[in-house]
């Protein structure tokens, strides 16, 4: 997109401003990296916004899945969003004829979003009242409102068509590109719209309230598909991450408890005093995991992810089992193949073919009951069962009992609910049940499902 930075504001107060609203949306930059953002502004100037977002991004960003907050936020505080703003036009099938052109040639479509926004994006007045300080506060701008007179998807199928191909292949590889470059433009819609929103309503307001949230911030529940794409990009450098830490605590896990007669024996040569204790070292081994996952629509996004997240990390344990369930419970283990990751929408594949479905409704009592009568023997006492799910029974049957037995087996059980807490003893909800058997963890987005399967896993 097509812009000039700002100039009214002194760039340190921005900086600091910048940086303080980071670190707000989870982005922990602290003292020595706004000081290097500050010396990359010096040794890159400001002439180009391009460079400089990309010296920033340098500087204060540390996990992947940070840029695209980093974007948003970038474009609020530092480039000019006082810029004309042209009279709406109401030629809608000759913007997207041109849109549709410009997209097939493959050029800069910025200021086909900018036309497309006054066109078919300001409510409230806000066309009218653009460049006022005030403004009526139902006053706005839509992306959602612009991309839908649009209609993105009837645009992708004419781009591919037009774009060609002789073959399967190629018709497959079109469809894609047209849809990326869709995608591109939505993007730069959506840019736009908080441009004019955050000159109506204020950067602040704006910069609190219409960011969209980063990958590894996303929940679970509410996640697009593309939301979702971005998460499995973060899943191989998460585990990385997890399988390091593991590593650290099991080395660390290999020295047991004290050794009172040997260490009563080196404290002679201090008078007695136990100065250096001598720990019994204990026998290495990994410990197992079994994972019974919810697979039905409600919890898809959640169980893909957590099902491929378990599967990198499968290295550091003896052995994996993982099993599916809807209403009924089967083992899913072999729809993963080691140091391969499953292809997208796998989950889909699992509940057509992996027999995980009677009637077609959640059913955890059923479920467990299935899961004990013919899979307990996956559990012993060096195995750590992981339950993925919301724990909505549909008002059936929880069955606590087949909980219990499970639960009697296991080193450990830990239950992933992707639903927020507050959310759990209400409607068919049985997670209040369940949690006087195991302990349930909130787990709705990447980061707090780092958090505690780097907490929970056993060395």
């Amino acid at each position: 997109m097509s812009a000039t930075l700002r100039d009214t504001t002194p760039t340190t107060d921005r900086l600091v401003g910048f940086v303080g609203l980071l670190r707000e949306h989870g982005i922990h930059a602290g003292p020595s990296e706004t000081v290097d953002a500050a010396a990359a502004i010096v040794a890159l100037g400001t002439a180009d916004p391009r460079v400089l977002r990309s010296g920033l991004a340098a500087c204060l960003l540390r996990r992947d899945g940070q840029r695209t907050v980093f974007d948003q936020l970038f474009d609020l505080y530092f480039l000019d969003g006082n810029r004309p703003v042209s009279t709406p036009g109401e030629a809608t099938a000759d913007l997207r004829d041109r849109l549709i052109a410009t997209l097939i040639q493959g050029s800069d479509t910025a200021e086909l979003a900018r036309e497309a926004l006054n066109t078919f994006g300001a409510y409230g007045g806000a066309g009218e009242s653009a460049g006022r300080v005030t403004t009526a506060s139902g006053a706005g701008w839509s992306s959602y409102m612009t991309m839908k007179s649009l209609r993105p998807g009837e645009i992708s199928e004419q781009v591919a068509q037009t774009l060609g191909g002789t073959g399967q292949f190629d018709a497959a590889v079109h469809t894609i590109e047209a849809r990326r470059r869709v995608e591109q433009f939505r993007a730069q819609v959506q840019a736009e719209a908080r441009l004019r929103s955050a000159q109506l309503r204020g950067t602040d307001y704006i910069a609190r309230r219409g960011v969209e949230p980063g990958g590894d911030s996303t929940d679970f529940l509410g996640a697009r598909e593309q939301d979702l794409a971005e998460m499995r990009k973060l899943v191989h450098p998460l585990a990385r991450k997890l399988a390091t830490r593991l590593a650290v605590r099991r080395k660390k896990a290999v020295r047991g408890s004290i050794d009172l007669r040997r260490t009563l024996r080196r404290s002679m040569a201090t008078g007695g005093v136990p100065v250096d204790p001598v720990l019994r070292a204990r026998k290495r081994g990994r410990p197992d995991l079994v994972v019974l996952a919810d697979v039905s629509g409600s919890v898809t996004g959640f169980s893909e992810f957590t099902l491929q997240l378990v599967q990198a990390l499968q290295d550091q344990f003896s052995r994996v089992r993982s099993f599916g369930f809807v209403d009924v419970c089967a083992e899913i283990t072999h729809y993963f193949t080691p140091g391969e990751p499953p292809p997208p929408g796998f989950a889909q594949s699992i509940v057509r073919e992996a027999g995980v479905v009677r009637f077609g409704s959640s059913n955890y009592g059923e479920a467990l009951q299935g899961f004990t009568d013919h899979y307990l023997d996956a559990v012993g006492p060096r195995t750590c069962v992981l339950i993925l799910g919301d724990a909505r029974t549909n008002r059936t049957d929880p069955n606590l009992a087949a909980l219990q037995a499970i639960t009697e087996r296991a080193k450990a059980v830990y239950w992933l609910n992707p639903e927020p807490a507050r959310s759990w003893s209400t409607g068919d909800s049985a997670a209040d049940a369940y949690t006087e058997i195991v302990t349930m963890h909130e787990c709705r987005n990447v980061r707090q499902l780092a958090e505690v399967v780097g907490r929970l896993l056993p060395a």
